[in-house]
């Protein structure tokens, strides 16, 4: 969330911020209208308080008919502090939830517009050209049955759509890249961190998963609790309702976790293969940082995502995705996209996004700092998201007779394998 001293202050900057989203603009105003009413109300009760508590001191000396009178004030004050009280806790409640329901402020820099008005900002890389090496590129599902390597049928037949199954050289491949980029993480000092997969409403709310983003998450009603669609959910909620020292930060943590996402939003999209599926296994950076650290975090986290795309060797393009398709928590997000040679454009495979104070606010997460205590920063970065990094790697390194050369990065956790054959039928 953001700080209510910041609307106060500087409400046509928040009002901007919506807009630039595409969220509703008069969110704001009802917001700025409630604070106020939280406000009055609580002065208000304050004043009722003090006069009872005066009024009770005075009881005790008086007699008689005065006594009466005060006794008589005295009840009415009752219920009008009662009554105080209750108009308070309502306006508190109405507050925090429409703040709840407001995104972070955008950054300055961040484009507006929506999804297709992002500004690429570097290209990695060169595309091969198939026609002149002398065959046509096979997709990755084609190429992840020759291989053995994926299995989308029985994925349907056990589970339904967009479910799948990683077979021999498949589900090497997946325990290949994860421990190459927990390697990667671990050398750029991160903690590693295995997270649970489900999470209590606190902290999906808090993480900013609950509003525009609720559609695609897996709820289990019986335990009211969520199945995570990234491991920066539990993340960022480890550190909930604690107070750090600002001597340790920055706090950098590497976790791996399987995600969940019901992909809603998708109907129609991306159905062939394993590109976009409910169900897949992760690596992700997240930061605890102070927030004038923030931005300088950012070009790190996106750093360490180019160091790990180019060490597997694919072309990509990094982007400043724009406003309106931010996400509830993040100020701004950069997103690196492979080139996947058989759709012809560049896919994303990671993201990496400063989200500010408005996580912390959230979960109530803060840094102590020359005896001040205030909220910290939180940003996130994905690493590896493992069913889209093997659609690349496939795809771009994909041989005329079927088989796949792997990245050098990756041999030493395949057993040396320099390439990945075709099993026989």
């Amino acid at each position: 969330m953001i700080d209510l001293r910041l609307l106060r202050e500087d409400p046509d900057r928040v009002r901007a911020s919506q807009r630039a989203r595409g969220e509703d603009v008069a969110l704001v105003d009802s917001l700025l209208a409630a604070d106020e009413r939280r406000r009055s109300s609580g002065v208000r009760f304050d004043e009722l308080r003090n006069e009872q508590k005066g009024l009770g001191k005075l009881i005790g000396k008086a007699t008689g008919d005065e006594k009466a009178e005060l006794l008589k004030r005295a009840s009415q004050l009752a219920a009008d502090v009662k009554a105080a009280d209750a108009e308070r806790d309502a306006a508190d409640a109405e507050t925090q939830e429409l703040l709840q329901r407001l995104g972070n402020l955008v950054h300055p820099e961040v484009p507006v517009g929506g999804e297709e008005d992002f500004v690429t900002l570097e290209t990695h890389g060169t595309h091969r050209d198939f026609a002149a090496e002398g065959f046509e590129p096979k997709d990755h599902l084609e190429l992840g049955q020759l291989l053995g390597a994926i299995d989308v049928e029985r994925g349907a037949k056990v589970s339904g759509s967009r479910f799948y199954f990683l077979t021999g050289v498949g589900a090497l491949l997946e325990l290949a890249l994860v421990n190459a980029a927990i390697a990667q993480a671990t050398a750029a000092g991160f903690t590693p961190m295995l997270t649970p997969a489900l999470v209590r409403p606190q902290s999906m709310a808090g993480t900013g998963f609950l509003g525009q983003a609720a559609q695609d998450v897996y709820h289990l009603d019986k335990d009211d609790l969520y199945l995570v669609g990234t491991s920066e959910v539990p993340l960022a909620a480890y550190h909930m309702d604690e107070i750090l020292d600002a001597d340790r930060l920055p706090l950098r943590y590497a976790g791996f976790s399987p995600c969940f996402r019901r992909e809603a939003g998708s109907h129609g999209k991306d159905t062939r293969g394993i590109f976009r599926v409910h169900q897949f296994d992760k690596v992700e950076m997240f930061s605890y940082v102070l927030p004038e650290d923030a931005q300088a975090e950012h070009q790190r986290l996106l750093e360490w995502e180019k160091q790990w795309l180019t060490s597997l060797e694919l072309p990509f393009r990094v982007i400043d995705v724009a406003s309106a398709d931010l996400g509830a928590s993040a100020a701004r997000k950069f997103d690196c996209e492979a080139w996947i040679p058989t759709q012809g454009k560049y896919r994303e495979l990671t993201s990496t996004s400063d989200c500010t104070e408005f996580q912390s606010r959230r979960l109530s997460i803060r840094v102590r700092e020359d005896k001040k205590v205030r909220p910290l920063a939180t940003l996130n970065g994905t690493l590896c998201a493992v069913p889209r990094t093997i659609v690349a790697i496939l795809e771009n390194h994909q041989q005329a007779d079927g088989s796949v050369r792997v990245p050098e990065v990756l041999r030493p956790y395949l057993g040396g394998r320099e390439v990945l054959e075709p099993v026989a039928k």
